[in-house]
């Protein structure tokens, strides 16, 4: 009698919901969200249908770029509680069955970290500064930077210190803001720092790590120039000096032996820039990260031979390392999907931010595309992350005056890119209530659109054609059929503006029909609609995707189980 298998690890087919603390939920009113606020919405993220919750940072920091500039690894702002409160929100959590996943920070510290503040006061060459990355400067007295590398916020990756003794002196390297500085990790001192501080969270009860930046913690010996050509925000590869370094993964192994230490099956997640896919593949081999985000799936363009050809090889490149692919279409990053759609589609959907100077998106359009596009993307075999407020069809806060923006990205620009900021500001909880519902007192770190209370959750909650209760029906039905541990087959006859694909798990089968062409699709008579992302009819309407229970016949292409 053949023995049972083994269940298979919570993340392997696990949906994540990303919460950025700013802009979730805020007890104390101030305007800025919190973990209090956070555990008192945990109800929502059971009521969507989600597995876990990933939480952006909320350790001490200057709050330079919204946290990402991290003081104390070990401890909680005040701006956003205390560390009981952290110990109650995993306790909340774990109660009502989700897992918990906090930001790591590992690439650069904040200029206001003890480390950094040390290597400022010591000389060069000291042991407090080998923890970070100084150099001596180009040219007579060094008054250049040591490389043409430029800050992904914009302007040098370089910034020149004053000695103690006032006089000029070396440069440190930040790849993102000058508040910012790369740590070294070729210090051992670095690595057992950051082996302490997983222990510290591990031991406090998390399930899981997402890694900042895990693409950029090594860089090339040397420091080499760059390529003059090169463009550091669209080509994170290897042939780029600052990125994916075969090194990093030396770093991954040794976490990966830390976590597995621990029991619950805890996670690396990844976030890795890189292309092409086999190059994303390599973070997560069998003793590296569990996930790695589908970035290249993210800038798929909303076209139906981009998308087959996107999904064919995620899966072809993870399936070539036993993973999982990770898919996500929003994050605090980049301009939220349910207004990055409805741009223009040319090579890549990833956009700079939108400015109210900026021509403004079609609103039903953008959000008729985010509704199929994630019909779509939670129907592959995987596992996926979703971004708060995706869930409402929230669009990007495209109107933001100047004044109020915060994301370094708007003010270190010098191409006019005015950040990140839209798609971060205060998700809408009810629709009467001061601040639509993100607090008792109206106060807003960032403003909210007008557009935002009507598409608040009170509004949408028990209302069949909500954008909520579509995302509801689509996690239902996703973990009920076993969509997330399913195999996949592509479909033809469909014509060429269709992607159409079959999911068999567990002798269930699922077909999948996005439209992506301008004229109605006619629905296959012999199947009944699960779910569809637009109006209930018999035809396929432009920009919607529906979920069909049963199979038809003429499978063929590729197959891909996960």
């Amino acid at each position: 009698m053949p023995m049972p298998s083994a269940p298979s690890p919570w993340w392997r087919y696990a949906v994540i919901y990303q919460v950025y603390p700013r802009s979730w939920a805020d007890a104390d009113g101030d305007g800025l969200g919190d973990l209090p606020g956070i555990t008192s919405r945990l109800p929502h993220l059971v009521e969507l249908g989600v597995d876990a919750v990933w939480i952006s940072p909320f350790y001490p920091s200057p709050q330079r770029d919204a946290g990402y500039d991290v003081a104390d690894y070990r401890d909680v702002d005040p701006r956003f509680g205390t560390l009981d409160d952290f110990d109650a929100l995993i306790e909340r959590a774990h109660a009502l069955g989700l897992k918990v996943i906090v930001d790591l920070v590992p690439n650069h510290s904040s200029s206001d970290h003890p480390w950094f503040q040390e290597a400022l006061a010591a000389a060069p060459g000291s042991p407090e500064r080998a923890r970070y990355i100084f150099r001596d400067g180009r040219g007579p007295g060094g008054d250049s930077p040591p490389n043409n590398w430029r800050s992904k916020f914009g302007g040098s990756a370089w910034t020149r210190i004053t000695e103690a003794d006032g006089s000029p002196g070396q440069w440190y390297l930040h790849l993102f803001d000058e508040s910012q500085p790369d740590f070294d990790w070729s210090h051992a001192e670095v690595r057992s720092e950051f082996e302490d501080i997983l222990r510290f969270w591990l031991d406090r009860g998390v399930d899981g790590f997402r890694i900042d930046v895990a693409h950029g913690m090594v860089k090339t010996e040397g420091f080499p120039d760059a390529p003059d050509d090169y463009d550091l925000a669209v080509d994170p590869t290897a042939s780029q000096p600052m990125w994916d370094q075969p090194a990093v993964h030396d770093i991954f192994r040794s976490w990966r032996r830390l976590v597995d230490t621990y029991d619950g099956d805890r996670l690396l997640c990844a976030e890795a820039w890189v292309r092409p896919d086999e190059a994303l593949a390599r973070y997560v081999r069998p003793d590296e990260c569990h996930h790695s985000f589908n970035f290249g799936y993210l800038m798929t363009p909303w076209r139906a031979a981009d998308q087959r050809e996107s999904i064919t090889r995620s899966l072809e490149a993870v399936r070539s390392v036993g993973a999982v692919q990770t898919w996500v279409l929003s994050n605090h990053d980049v301009v939220r999907h349910a207004t990055r759609l409805a741009v223009p589609q040319t090579t890549t959907s990833v956009i700079p931010g939108i400015g109210p100077d900026d021509p403004q998106p079609d609103a039903e359009l953008g959000l008729r595309r985010a509704r199929a596009a994630t019909a779509l993307m939670l129907a592959l075999p995987g596992a996926a992350y979703l971004y708060q407020g995706e869930e409402l069809g929230l669009p990007e806060a495209t109107t933001l005056p100047p004044d109020v923006r915060q994301d370094p990205t708007f003010w270190r620009s010098d191409d006019g890119d005015v950040g990140r900021d839209g798609c971060r500001v205060p998700v809408p909880w009810e629709a009467d209530r001061p601040a639509f519902g993100f607090n008792e007192t109206g106060a807003t770190w960032l403003p909210q659109p007008a557009v935002y209370g009507q598409l608040s959750v009170d509004r949408q909650r028990g209302v069949p054609d909500s954008t909520f209760e579509l995302y509801r029906s689509l996690l239902a039905l996703r973990r009920d059929r076993g969509l997330g541990r399913g195999e996949l087959s592509w479909l033809g006859g469909f014509g060429t503006d269709v992607v159409a694909f079959a999911v068999v798990a567990g002798g269930t089968t699922t077909t999948v029909l996005a439209n992506l062409g301008d004229t109605p699709l006619a629905l296959p008579s012999q199947l009944d609609v699960l779910v569809t992302s637009g109006p209930a009819r018999r035809d396929l309407l432009p920009d919607t995707t529906v979920w069909l229970d049963g199979d038809l016949s003429g499978t063929g292409g590729i197959s891909s189980r996960a």
